[in-house]
This record gives C-alpha cells, sequence and structure tokens, in this order.
C-alpha cells in the first residue's frame, strides 16, 4: 500500500486543489447568458418602437435603431466573455441563435407590416434561419458544423440591412426626393445581397449537414 486513497488518480497536476474535479460544469447563471437574456428582453421595446405611430416618427425610429444596435453589441460581447472566460454552457448554446433570430425576425416583419420590405424577402430570411436553426439541433448528435465566412458575412449583410432600415431616412431626406431616392435603391441592393447570401448559404448548410449525417451513420 502505498497511502494512496483507493480510486485518487496519480499524477495530480501541480497547482490543482485536492479533490478539484476536472470539467466542472459551467453554472448558467453567468454574465455572457445574461447580456443574451437582456438582448431577448430588448426585442419588443425594439418592435414597438418601430411600429408606433405607423413608423412615421423619426424619433421613436431612432430609439428602436439604437435598441437594436445595442443588442447587436451584446451579441459580439457575451460571445467574446463566453469564449474567454470559459461560460459556454448548453443554454448559451440555444438562447443566444434564438436571441438572434428572434431579433432580426422582429424587425423584419415589422418593416413589412410597414410596407417598406417585401414580405417574400422577410420570409426568405425567416425560413432560412428558423429552418437551419432547428436542423443544427438535429444534426448536433453527429457533430457541429463550423460557421462558414459566407454564414458570417450573412449575418453582417442582415444586421446592417435591418439596422439602416430603422433609420427614419424618409423623415430626414423628405425634402430631397433625389437623395432619398439614392439611398433607398442603396438599401434595396443591400437587401437584396443579404436575402440572396442568406439562401445561398442556407442550401450550403444543407449539403454539409446531410454528409455529415451520413458520415456519422
Amino acid at each position: 500500500m502505498t497511502g494512496q486513497p483507493t480510486g485518487q488518480p496519480t499524477g495530480q497536476p501541480t497547482g490543482q486543489p485536492t479533490g478539484q474535479p476536472t470539467g466542472q460544469r459551467v453554472s448558467s447563471w453567468n454574465i455572457a447568458n445574461a447580456l443574451t437574456v437582456f438582448r431577448i428582453v430588448l426585442v419588443p421595446f425594439v418592435a414597438w418602437l418601430l411600429l408606433a405611430r405607423d413608423g412615421d416618427d423619426a424619433w421613436l425610429r431612432l430609439g428602436a435603431f439604437g435598441l437594436f444596435a445595442l443588442a447587436s453589441y451584446t451579441d459580439k460581447v457575451d460571445g467574446d466573455l463566453a469564449r474567454s472566460r470559459g461560460l459556454i454552457t448548453d443554454f448559451g448554446k440555444i438562447a443566444d441563435p434564438i436571441a438572434d433570430k428572434l431579433l432580426l425576425g422582429a424587425v423584419f416583419i415589422g418593416l413589412s407590416l410597414l410596407g417598406e420590405v417585401w414580405w417574400w424577402l422577410t420570409v426568405v430570411i425567416l425560413v432560412r434561419e428558423v429552418g437551419i436553426t432547428l436542423l443544427r439541433f438535429v444534426v448536433i448528435r453527429y457533430g457541429v458544423i463550423a460557421a462558414s465566412p459566407g454564414g458570417k458575412l450573412k449575418t453582417v449583410l442582415q444586421m446592417a440591412a435591418a439596422g439602416l432600415y430603422l433609420l427614419p431616412r424618409e423623415q430626414w431626406l423628405a425634402g430631397a426626393p433625389t437623395a432619398l431616392a439614392v439611398v433607398q435603391g442603396a438599401l434595396l441592393v443591400l437587401l437584396l445581397a443579404a436575402a440572396a447570401v442568406t439562401a445561398v448559404t442556407g442550401v450550403d448548410y444543407l449539403v454539409r449537414a446531410r454528409r455529415l449525417v451520413r458520415g456519422g451513420r
């Protein structure tokens, strides 16, 4: 007998407290998840500010833009915190993408209700986002599909289009119809680009998911 307790592993790493379990489960009650929940809480306020007074109040539209920008920023912050501080949790993996979809969905649906964005564009974006999110949970047993450069570009284009459409451009440029037409045209091009990349990356994800499932089986 060496005095080593039964079942106690030898070779305890230096600096590791005795009896400290490895691979501790991270609590869902952490700052990263709190920011994710905060982002979800902001969604109805963004929608209300956008739709109030039929979307014609410049100050309310600016408020919607400000909250949207704040919510978008928390998306980056909570991800950085989760990775740098080891705060990645199952709750965060589920809630984070849901928060993003709720935020973008609220904005695009609101814009379509106001007649500023074609419904078919909103449907393309929402069907892709919701469908791929559900598919991600289905194939998780076979592995994780890493985010592609196209997927990151998709997110940037969607966020940029949604945010810029929130700005009260018609109120600001009411006396400059030519400038307003140019701005509207540029925003439409941006939105169409976002929808196109959204659709293409959705198809790419389906192809990669199929390969992953076939390989896992």
